[in-house]
């Protein structure tokens, strides 16, 4: 190589720069997508409390949050569609797979249906008791994976020990985010449809509001030996994993509007880490010249847009409006509501996709490997595309359970 074709050192200062700098904007980016737009949120609806009076910020906040739910919420249960049905001959060689993906729908869909021709509101309304009973296990564990797995791409591992430490606390804020607050048998309501519930005893609320007391003590024991031996704790996905458990999972009546803007967040905490894995699924696939990452992210996007849309939209409104108004004179039918089968759907959709989301963020899915960010500036400069299977090997990945 001839003297003129080496960088200059003003060339590669040039590039360090720039390299740090948008480290440093993707780590912002990161920091506000898992959790830390929260912190954020609490003291500017303080201040939308302050100029408009709750009543009004209520309105202004559940009205915008209902329509950004088709550009946040409905695409985040839609994209677990798109990737888990990807490859589905080879994946159905699994036990877990076949049941999340087979069983679980079938089953979630006879019940649905026979529940709204036997005019059953009853029947759905067990179903969305099951559903508030999980969504807690669901937000908790997507916790632990923002903490396991962006602790992990920093380099930084946690024993099984802690590990356990980690869950039990997610366990526990489970437990007591649903038995909190205790009540009385009574009459509910959820998406129009008017049914029974249990009692929810205050021992419940009392054990778990123990166990989460002591979990969480443990937790910061283990946290501050981390701490001490190490050195240093891995910030972001620390705060993530917090306000994902306390403020996401616990406490989420602590503000009056924040409330209603948790599910876009944790909508939001999820594609991030479904662009993070396929982002650099697309990065890889573009080295071996394949699509541009753009192109790849823009149609799993789009798809992910159209596909929540049906769900969530499309298909429910049209068997309201065509099926579900003809029973209006029935007796029976006036417990469904005026929209028993968006009801249906949003129950249904949310409830297959925890089962999903257990499966799909599992080392034994080998997607997985992509959540360990590639090089490909590296690989252009001369590194064979065959280092990317070194780069994304599925050992790389600490833990079986990665649960985002």
């Amino acid at each position: 190589m001839s003297v003129a074709a080496l960088p200059s050192a003003s060339t590669e200062s040039s590039t360090e720069q720039a390299g740090h700098a948008e480290r440093a904007g993707d780590s912002v980016w990161e920091l506000m997508a898992v959790g830390g737009i929260t912190l954020v949120l609490f003291p500017l609806a303080w201040l939308l409390r302050a100029s408009l009076g709750l009543d009004e910020a209520e309105l202004v906040v559940g009205f915008v949050m209902f329509h950004a739910a088709s550009f946040m919420n409905d695409p985040h249960f839609a994209v677990t569609y798109l990737l888990f049905y990807k490859d589905v001959r080879a994946r159905a060689q699994r036990a877990r797979y076949l049941i999340a993906g087979f069983v679980v729908p079938a089953v979630l869909v006879v019940w649905a249906a026979w529940a709204l021709f036997a005019r059953s509101a009853q029947a759905l309304g067990f179903m969305a008791q099951l559903m508030f009973l999980l969504v807690g296990w669901h937000y908790a564990k997507q916790g632990f994976g923002v903490l396991t797995v962006l602790s992990a791409r920093r380099g930084v591992r946690f024993a099984a020990s802690e590990r356990n430490v980690v869950l039990a606390h997610c366990y526990a804020a489970w437990a007591f985010a649903f038995a909190n607050p205790s009540r009385a048998a009574g009459t509910f309501e959820e998406k129009g449809v008017v049914y029974w519930a249990p009692a929810r005893p205050g021992w419940l609320e009392l054990a778990s509001g123990t166990a989460l007391v002591l979990s969480t003590l443990a937790l910061v024991f283990v946290l501050a030996a981390k701490w001490r031996r190490e050195g240093a704790l891995p910030f972001t996905p620390l705060l993530g994993f917090l306000v994902t458990i306390w403020f996401w999972t616990i406490y989420t009546t602590i503000d009056p509007l924040v409330r209603y803007v948790i599910p876009a967040l944790h909508s939001l905490q999820y594609i991030y880490f479904v662009w993070l894995m396929k982002r650099n699924e697309a990065r890889a696939g573009e080295e071996l010249f394949g699509p541009p990452v753009r192109t790849r992210l823009a149609v799993l996007a789009l798809s992910a847009f159209a596909l929540g849309w049906a769900l969530f939209r499309g298909v429910p409104n049209l068997l309201d409006t065509s099926v579900a108004s003809s029973w209006a004179n029935e007796s029976t039918a006036r417990s469904l509501g005026e929209t028993p089968f968006f009801a249906a759907f949003f129950i249904v959709v949310n409830l297959h996709h925890y089962f999903m989301d257990y499966v799909i963020w599992r080392r034994d899915n080998p997607d997985t490997r992509y959540l360990h960010e590639p090089e490909p500036r590296r690989a252009r400069a001369g590194i064979s595309p065959g280092s990317f299977a070194v780069r994304y090997s599925p050992q790389a990945m600490p833990h079986d359970d990665l649960r985002i």
